[in-house]
C-alpha cells in the first residue's frame, strides 16, 4: 500500500472467464475461509481475488489495528484497481460483515466504481449500547489501537456445528479490535445507511434476520435510504445466521439460488 503495508492477496484464477469477482472478509476472519464461496464462482465462469485486510489473516501488522481512520477504504481501492487492471473487464466486489461495510462506504465514496456490488450481511449498525459506541470515539483518539477483545460468538456464525468448530480452531483467526477500528466501523455503517441513495451501482444486500453478531436493522434501514436509487435488491433470511454461505443446509442453497438469479440479471442487463 501506499504507506508500506503489504498485504496478503489470495486468487482462485480461471482461464477465459466470463467475469471477476473480487472478496472482501469480514472482522477477525481472512481471505482463506472464502475458499467454498471462490469454487462456487468459479464454477459459474468467474475467477476470484481476496485479500487479508490489514491487521487480518497472512497480513502482517497488529490484529485488528489501523494507522488512519481510513485505512481499510485506501486499501480496497488500492486493491481493486489493481486487479482491475489487469482483467478485460473490472470486476464484481462482494463484501461479508465489515467487509461489507467496507465495500459499501468504499463505492458510495466514489472511490472505485464496481459494476455491480454484493453485500453479505454488512456491518451497517451493531448490537453495542450507545456508551460503547460513546466510549469507542474517545478512545479512538487517546488510545487508538489499544487491543481489545472483539466478542465475536462463533456459535452465532451458523447453525452448521462444523462452521464454528472450524473458525475457532483456524489459526489464521483472531479476536481483537482496537478502538480506532471498531470507531470506524461504528461511524462508518450509520454514514452508509445515510449516504444509500446516493448507490449507483446494481447491488444485491442479504439479510440474515436472525442475526446475531450485527444487528439487521442496518441493512432494512439502508435498503430504505437506498430505495428511491433503483439499484438495490434485498433478499431477506429470516432464520439464518450471520455467515449466510456457510449456513447449513437447505439455508445455503437457497442463499447462492438468489445470488445466481441476481448474477444471470447482472448479465442479462
Amino acid at each position: 500500500m501506499a504507506d508500506g503495508q503489504p498485504l496478503f492477496l489470495r486468487d482462485w484464477p480461471l482461464p477465459q472467464a466470463r467475469g471477476a469477482v473480487l472478496i472482501v472478509h469480514g472482522l477477525g476472519e481472512h481471505s482463506g475461509r472464502y475458499q467454498r464461496l471462490a469454487q462456487w464462482f468459479n464454477q459459474r465462469g468467474y475467477a476470484v481475488r481476496g485479500y487479508d485486510q490489514r491487521g487480518h489473516g497472512q497480513t502482517p501488522g497488529q490484529r485488528g489495528a489501523l494507522r488512519h481512520g481510513d485505512d481499510l477504504l485506501e486499501d480496497l481501492a488500492s486493491v481493486y484497481n489493481d486487479y482491475s487492471s489487469g482483467l478485460p473487464h473490472a470486476p464484481l466486489l462482494l463484501g461479508h460483515s465489515m467487509g461489507g461495510l467496507v465495500a459499501a462506504r468504499t463505492v458510495l465514496d466514489g472511490r472505485i466504481t464496481p459494476p455491480a456490488l454484493l453485500l453479505s450481511s454488512p456491518a451497517l449498525r451493531s448490537w453495542e449500547s450507545l456508551w460503547l459506541i460513546k466510549l469507542a470515539r474517545v478512545l479512538s483518539r487517546i488510545a487508538p489501537n489499544l487491543p481489545l477483545r472483539n466478542g465475536l460468538d462463533s456459535d452465532k456464525l451458523s447453525h452448521d456445528p462444523n462452521v464454528a468448530a472450524g473458525y475457532r480452531s483456524d489459526s489464521l483467526r483472531h479476536g481483537w479490535i482496537t478502538p480506532r477500528l471498531a470507531d470506524f466501523i461504528f461511524r462508518s455503517g450509520a454514514t452508509c445507511i445515510a449516504d444509500a441513495a446516493m448507490l449507483a451501482q446494481p447491488t444485491l444486500l442479504l439479510v440474515a434476520d436472525s442475526d446475531e453478531l450485527v444487528d439487521p436493522s442496518g441493512s432494512r434501514a439502508f435498503a430504505r435510504k437506498a430505495a428511491p436509487s433503483g439499484q438495490l435488491t434485498t433478499r431477506f433470511f429470516s432464520t439464518l445466521y450471520h455467515e449466510l454461505f456457510n449456513e447449513a443446509e437447505p439455508g445455503r442453497s437457497q442463499v447462492l439460488m438468489q445470488l445466481a438469479d441476481w448474477l444471470g440479471r447482472q448479465v442479462r442487463d
